[in-house]
């Protein structure tokens, strides 16, 4: 397997990408298999409230380091959520030249919804080969730390580090072709990745900018 290969899968997966067509937007159904809405009610110092939830799966994310050529790896995808933020709210039917898929791609680190009954690390494990293409060990991933996904949301994110090289690199990513994922594979060396986050806005999610954080704060070695 080659970086080349990689790039050429790259190049197909954004064409795949962009072509974004029929887009409308409408109510989310109750038995979404994804994410749940809940109304909580409560009294709090003896005043009655009330909290729209958002019930959804708990993940594994990882921050990823190829130390053969010192560079972080990196997933982006076209996410729904980033592409709404930029359309009308008042607009069911959406008119793609004017806002186009490429408004929806999202910059984040490796990551997987956990829906098996799998240790942690394993389902890190096979997220990584699956999306990045790297086949790596279990004893290559450390667990970091688990922290709450948002306010809003009612899940939570167990962030892994792991080392990977060229030589595990068994093919190109991309995620799963049966799930319908379309994933680039994108790698930043250190001083790319801190000219991205100088940025006055990035398009990536919170878990993202607290992973490659731990990674500058604890990773030294890596990031003179």
């Amino acid at each position: 397997m080659n970086i080349r290969a990689q790039d050429e899968r790259n190049a197909v997966i954004r064409e795949r990408i962009l072509d974004l067509h029929d887009v409308c937007m409408g109510q989310i159904p109750q038995d979404s298999p994804w994410i749940r809405t809940v109304r909580v009610h409560y009294t709090q110092s003896g005043q009655r409230k009330q909290w729209d939830v958002i019930r959804a799966h708990d993940s594994v994310t990882m921050v990823i380091f190829n130390t053969t050529r010192k560079k972080l790896v990196f997933v982006r995808q076209f996410r729904p959520a980033v592409y709404c933020w930029s359309l009308p709210e008042k607009q069911n039917e959406i008119d793609v030249e004017r806002y186009p898929a490429a408004l929806g791609l999202s910059l984040e680190l490796c990551a997987g919804i956990i829906d098996k009954d799998k240790p942690l690390v394993e389902i890190a494990k096979e997220e990584l080969e699956e999306e990045c293409g790297y086949e790596a060990p279990i004893s290559a991933f450390t667990q970091i730390i688990t922290y709450r996904s948002s306010a809003s949301a009612s899940a939570k994110q167990t962030l892994f580090y792991v080392e990977v090289t060229d030589d595990m690199l068994v093919h190109p990513g991309g995620g799963s072709e049966a799930e319908g994922e379309l994933i680039e594979v994108v790698e930043f060396s250190v001083p790319e990745l801190k000219d991205y986050v100088k940025s006055k806005e990035i398009t990536s999610p919170s878990s993202f900018l607290f992973g490659i954080t731990w990674f500058l704060l604890n990773k030294s070695e890596y990031c003179s």
